[in-house]
């Protein structure tokens, strides 16, 4: 069970985090993250230059980042006795970041969203066929600034996220059946393919630039996979309770495009004539009301909420395999920070 940290922890990491290079390093990097990847993405065509400048604005979560950064330096204190980050550990941080975000902007035009952080989305702003360059163009500069590192096996690890991602597309539009073991079973692999892939291939890639062994390559995969298990379904539940304000984007939007993820899912135990709506998407006329208020009126969030400490557990339970220093600990804070967010 994923237990929050105490007050007395949190306040030794925060004391210790006055004195960590690496927590420095982390901290600069991603204070100039949005510079840095601005200066990676020029075009003649000033446009697409904008509208690729556009999200990497210092206003993100910066989630996967900290995470792959955090990761590095806790690999690097297992490996050389010291915590450090590499500059190819930062590269990959940076494009990790790139490929979120220009997945982002696909799902925008994808899910004909117009709200993203808050703000006007890519699609709205510059409308669909100049979203989908943009977000093309930030993936081919993210392709080519991962080639800088010059190697082959992080290239490798990492070129498995993009094909994960469009998987996890394709397997969101054809995700039903008649089972209810069968379609959890679906979402969690669509709910990795979509949003954990990225976070357990730029930890295992950041942990191999350390030079760590397969078990604990491993370790690094499972912590980032776990962790984003956990995000995702945090982040489905917040589908169902936050506020469009405190969420950045609109609210209810995953029954709205038909989806049914895990409230939904804990929901149909309870409630079997959600099924026959699950399958026709919550096309007709008060689906979507009615799923709402099955998803309400049952354990299904709670349900939820449990499933997600309990790959925050998973998670934390794997930096055993990793040397002590600030940034593991940090590493666990982050995971709390996840299960605890409201947006």
């Amino acid at each position: 069970m994923f237990k929050k940290m105490s007050s007395a922890s949190i306040k030794a990491i925060r004391a210790l985090s006055r004195t960590s290079s690496a927590s420095l390093e982390v901290a600069d990097c991603l204070k100039n993250l949005p510079s840095l990847i601005h200066s990676e993405l020029k075009s003649s065509n000033k446009e697409l230059e904008e509208s690729s400048h556009y999200l990497f604005d210092g206003r993100g979560k910066a989630i996967r980042p900290t995470m792959c950064l955090l990761m590095a330096a806790t690999a690097n204190c297992t490996s050389y006795k010291r915590s450090f980050i590499s500059p190819e550990q930062r590269t990959v941080a940076m494009v990790t970041e790139m490929i979120h975000t220009a997945t982002l902007i696909h799902d925008d035009v994808i899910d004909n969203a117009w709200i993203r952080r808050g703000k006007d989305s890519v699609n709205k702003k510059w409308g669909e066929r100049k979203a989908v360059l943009t977000g093309n163009f930030i993936l081919a500069e993210a392709s080519r600034v991962l080639s800088s590192t010059n190697h082959p096996q992080v290239i490798d690890l990492l070129s498995n996220v993009l094909e994960d991602l469009v998987r996890g597309e394709v397997m969101q539009l054809d995700a039903y059946s008649d089972n209810k073991d069968i379609l959890f079973e679906q979402y969690l692999q669509k709910t990795f393919k979509k949003t954990a892939s990225l976070m357990a291939y730029s930890c295992q890639s950041v942990a191999l630039l350390s030079g760590l062994n397969d078990e604990k390559l491993t370790a690094a995969f499972q912590y980032g996979k776990n962790s984003g298990l956990a995000f995702q379904i945090i982040d489905d539940v917040l589908d169902f309770q936050a506020s469009q304000s405190t969420f950045g984007k609109p609210v209810s939007v995953d029954l709205k495009l038909g989806l049914a993820t895990a409230p939904v899912l804990y929901a149909l135990e309870e409630r079997p004539e959600l099924l026959k709506l699950i399958k026709r998407q919550f096309k007709e006329k008060g689906d979507v009301e009615y799923a709402l208020a099955a998803v309400l009126d049952s354990s299904a969030l709670e349900k939820s909420l449990s499933l997600a400490r309990q790959y925050a557990g998973n998670a934390v339970g794997v930096l055993a395999q990793f040397s002590d220093c600030e940034e593991k600990y940090k590493l666990h804070s982050l995971t709390n920070d996840i299960i605890q967010r409201q947006k």
